[in-house]
């Protein structure tokens, strides 16, 4: 199958909040892997949530992957972070936000504990610091209706989708 179409901003399709999986049916693990085949297709993107991509069930599922070498898969199914600590203020880019031209500033928790369900429904919890703390973060907002730049100042983002039409203008004279 073909990767997954990724919204783009600011599609409204952004928007959606996700739907806990209750069931980890075939249906759900063909879900996960066009996901994973999705993230892997796309160059240099860290993670995916499910309310990303075109899917008709936006299903509250985030696959993670930045090793160098893509061979270190995660599925998180129902994440819910349950603790944060301490504060990183670091750029962060997005694969539905111009990921080429757009990367801000965001404070987010250092460390964070998560529980989840792997992709058989096993449950599990976690605790991540640093960038794989930040990444967490950043696809659960996704798994709850935000992206990104909802963290950011009116006027920055009033900056930012001034630089995005450009792009867009200039894409199309292209």
């Amino acid at each position: 199958m073909p990767p997954l179409k990724i919204l783009q901003y600011p599609d409204k399709g952004l928007k959606r909040v996700s739907i806990p999986v209750v069931n980890f049916d075939e249906s759900i693990q063909k879900v996960i892997d066009d996901m994973f085949e999705t993230h892997y297709a796309t160059p240099n993107c860290a993670a995916l949530a499910a309310t990303q991509l075109n899917l008709e069930i936006p299903w509250r599922i985030t696959v993670i992957d930045y090793s160098a070498n893509k061979d270190q898969p995660l599925c998180l199914v129902n994440p819910q972070i349950i603790h944060r600590e301490g504060e990183q203020n670091e750029y962060e880019g997005c694969m539905s936000v111009f990921p080429q031209h757009i990367h801000e500033k965001v404070k987010r928790a250092m460390k964070i504990t998560v529980q989840y369900q792997d992709r058989y429904g096993t449950p599990h919890e976690i605790e991540a610091e640093g960038y794989f703390a930040k990444c967490i973060q950043h696809e659960v907002d996704h798994l709850d209706g935000h992206v990104f730049l909802d963290h950011l100042h009116k006027i920055k983002i009033d900056r930012i989708l001034r630089k995005i039409k450009k792009v867009q203008r200039q894409g199309k004279n292209s």
